[in-house]
């Protein structure tokens, strides 16, 4: 592609899903109907820990926080997706661009350490059963949230900075949202030092919170096991098996995206990729927790129940 003179570029363009135009219809309808299940599930989740009771505990207090990351994460993202695979792609400026990345770059951070602070809390639930509401405390847990948030948010920061210094000489970028590597291809400038930075901070990001959730759950496979009764060690299995498939998922998800060297993908293996964690990873988190979790599914019919009986009273 010929380059441009980086003063004229004071916008980009989505190439998104050019190599499935005949398929593009398609691609609206099931990513539409994915972003209407996700949205729906995970203000559903929110709703229902806020308004039951039996559900204001540390563990479901994390749980809603996750929820309301992930809608605000696949607002972010699949609004404008689905715009450009119905129309031509709509330009984005500079600045709008650096906002959806901001937003994009924060929230996915803020998903990692919160499902770091939800390992954290089964460890103590498990481990330290006697403990548990004196360590998992109001406080103790705004400080995990807000810890969280932080995160992503200085990163976000120093990522947006590095980025954006840059000179652009390309409008066009081979993606469908504003995501770090396709934007920093289209620079005039070498970026080799800041692939460098991009994949040490993105290993950080990943690998620590990673690690913390397979030591919290050895602690917490080591202690199920000294468990005597085999109900008690199914019962302590069932409270943990929600939050493992999640965390399996989305690290596995993040790490393929983020840790793998980009010269192995092509550009649809790249979008397929991101495919995963921006559509289908967010539905994972509402699907896994209302179909696996007694608890939410009963205070899910408790809710609907009350809803019920109200209406009928009319």
């Amino acid at each position: 592609m010929k380059k441009e003179n980086n003063t004229v570029v004071s916008e980009f363009v989505f190439q998104g899903f050019s190599s499935f135009h005949e398929h593009k219809l398609t691609l609206f309808v099931v990513f539409f109907i994915l972003y209407l299940l996700t949205l729906t599930g995970n203000v559903i989740i929110v709703t229902v820990i806020s308004i039951d009771h039996h559900l204001h505990t540390p563990m479901y207090f994390f749980l809603s926080m996750l929820s309301t990351s992930e809608t605000l994460y696949t607002l972010v993202i699949v609004p404008q997706m689905l715009s450009n695979l119905i129309g031509q792609s709509q330009p984005i400026s500079l600045a709008g661009c650096a906002t959806q990345m901001f937003f994009f770059i924060t929230l996915a951070i803020n998903n990692c350490f919160l499902l770091t602070a939800m390992g954290y809390d089964r460890y103590v639930a498990i481990c330290k059963p006697l403990r548990y509401m004196v360590i998992m405390n109001k406080k103790v847990c705004a400080q995990l949230v807000w810890g969280a948030c932080s995160i992503g948010l200085l990163v976000a920061i120093i990522q947006i900075s590095s980025v954006f210094r840059l000179p652009f000489c390309d409008r066009v970028v081979a993606h469908y949202f504003c995501d770090i590597h396709p934007v920093m291809k289209l620079s005039c400038a070498d970026t080799n030092l800041h692939d460098i930075i991009n994949f040490i901070i993105s290993s950080l990001v990943i690998v620590v919170p990673m690690c913390l959730v397979i030591i919290s759950y050895i602690c917490i496979i080591s202690t199920i096991l000294k468990i005597a009764s085999t109900e008690g060690r199914k019962k302590a299995f069932a409270t943990c098996a929600s939050h493992l498939t999640v965390v399996i998922v989305h690290y596995g998800c993040a790490s393929i995206a983020y840790l793998k060297p980009k010269s192995e993908n092509t550009r649809d293996q790249d979008q397929l990729i991101s495919m995963t964690y921006t559509v289908f990873t967010p539905l994972l988190n509402p699907v896994v927790y209302t179909l696996r979790n007694k608890e939410v599914k009963d205070a899910l019919r408790h809710a609907i129940g009350k809803k019920l009986l109200a209406y009928n009273l009319r």
